[in-house]
């Protein structure tokens, strides 16, 4: 019968525990679960969208969202518009979303309002927001 250790196991019975045991999983290169996939938010945002145009037309009623450019435009009434990055200030990845009348990363609950402000615990450092002007059916988002 063949005896069969974990990895896990048998790090712990090098005396390997806690940050030390971490850093032995997250240095292996082949795991990808320890990889770091964060991102930063776009630093210079100034672009257009056109809201006859089938990809972003969903804008054109309240409620729906878009990501564009690494930014989530959302229509949050009939005359205004929210738009913040999609890099969520919880940890750095680009989960956010439009959900409810606010703001939420998928990844673990961050939550923000329209104006890019924390409004729960992991949400607390808020994310940057930017301005949008409409001129026709011209969406322009901005820095």
């Amino acid at each position: 019968m063949e005896n069969k250790i974990k990895r896990h196991e048998f790090l712990k019975s090098m005396g390997l525990k806690g940050a030390a045991l971490l850093a032995v999983y997250c240095g292996a290169s082949s795991l990808s679960s320890c990889k770091n996939e964060s991102v930063s938010p776009a630093s210079s945002v100034d672009f257009t969208l056109d809201l006859s145009n089938a990809t972003y037309s969903k804008l054109n009623t309240t409620g729906n969202y878009v990501i564009a450019n690494g930014i989530v435009i959302a229509r949050v009434s009939a005359t205004a518009f929210a738009a913040v990055t999609q890099v969520c200030s919880h940890e750095n990845k680009a989960n956010v979303i439009y959900s409810g009348g606010g703001f939420y990363c998928t990844q673990h609950g961050a939550t923000f309002s329209i104006t890019g402000a924390g409004t729960n615990a992991n949400g607390s450092r808020g994310i940057q927001a930017y301005k949008t002007t409409l001129t026709g059916t011209s969406l322009r988002i901005y820095a």
